[in-house]
Formats: structure tokens, C-alpha cells, sequence
């Protein structure tokens, strides 16, 4: 009984929290996303001397491409299990070359438009916060 009730009480602190700030709660979602992707792109471009071109994208993660540079040792069963979209449902968007670093993967936030404010706002792997 005294574990339901402190598990009341954590639950009336902790949801409210969550419930108030959905729009941070996804923003910090798609970074810990574009994380995984970079850190998987990197595992890619360790065993195929390469990142995936633009066109390839990051679904070369997922399948191997087909398309030249052909990874010559592209990873049985992918880098990652499967491509997930960002928490507004957009797909993550990949550049290479990148526009802020050698590759960029981001997100356009709510709006899935360029650039915005607050929730709107552009989330990408040159943003390290």
C-alpha cells in the first residue's frame, strides 16, 4: 500500500511536468534520435571508408544502397533496425556534404518548414546542446 501511494505521489509530480512541456520533451526526442543517426553513420563510414551520399540517405542504415559508392562492406542487417520519423512524424532529413559539418541530419521541428521559433525551430546535429 505505501508503494501505490509513493507511486501517487512521484506520478502527480512527475506528469504534470511532462504534460506542461510536450514541445521540450520532443525537441530533446530528436536530438537523442539525430544522436543515434550520427553515431550509427559513423559505424557506416568506419566499415565503407564513406558516409552514405545524400541520395543514399539514411535509409542506407536500414538497406544497403545500390547506388554508387556501393558500400563495400556494408554491415549485415543494417546500422540500425529501422528509420523512425521525428516525434512531429516528419522524416529526418540528411545532407552530404553537410551545410554546418561534413554530414547534417535534422529535423524541421513542428512546423516541418525551414527555419521557426521555439517549436518550429530547425533541430540538427550542429546543435550540441
Amino acid at each position: 500500500m505505501v508503494v501505490v501511494v509513493i507511486i501517487g505521489i512521484l506520478a502527480s509530480v512527475v506528469v504534470p511536468r511532462i504534460m506542461d512541456n510536450p514541445d521540450k520533451a520532443r525537441t530533446a526526442k530528436a536530438k537523442n534520435d539525430i544522436r543515434a543517426l550520427e553515431s550509427a553513420l559513423d559505424i557506416y563510414r568506419l566499415d565503407n571508408f564513406v558516409y552514405p551520399t545524400t541520395d543514399q540517405g539514411l535509409e542506407s542504415l536500414v538497406t544497403q544502397p545500390t547506388t554508387s559508392p556501393e558500400p563495400p562492406n556494408w554491415k549485415k542487417g543494417g546500422y540500425i533496425k529501422k528509420l523512425n520519423n521525428d516525434p512531429w512524424g516528419n522524416s529526418y532529413l540528411y545532407l552530404n556534404p553537410g551545410e554546418h559539418g561534413e554530414i547534417d541530419i535534422y529535423s524541421l521541428g513542428a512546423d516541418g518548414a525551414p527555419g521557426g521559433q521555439g517549436p518550429n525551430l530547425d533541430i540538427g546535429s550542429w546543435d550540441k546542446q
